[in-house]
């Protein structure tokens, strides 16, 4: 979430945890979706410049990428925990 500040970072972060949440049918608290969103928005972006070389821009843009990471990080989490 390059060029957002904390407090927009946060609100974007619990959306994008939440709607992950909801889509992978999870139950979180809202530390978790916040967490989730943001470390969800730092992965999406980083597979996007990966994959297509740029990530995309703007408030609603960003809140896509960081869906799609949030959900690749519960489905990573739920592999793992799988395992054990």
């Amino acid at each position: 979430m390059e060029g957002f500040g904390w407090i927009l970072t946060i609100i974007l972060g619990a959306i994008a945890g939440w709607i992950a949440e909801k889509i992978m049918k999870g139950d979180h608290g809202l530390l978790t979706n916040i967490i989730l969103g943001i470390l969800g928005a730092l992965i999406g972006n980083w597979l996007f410049r990966l994959i297509i070389g740029s990530t995309a821009g703007g408030v609603i843009g960003q809140l896509v990428v960081a869906v799609i990471g949030a959900c690749i990080l519960i489905w990573g989490y739920r592999a793992i925990r799988g395992r054990s």
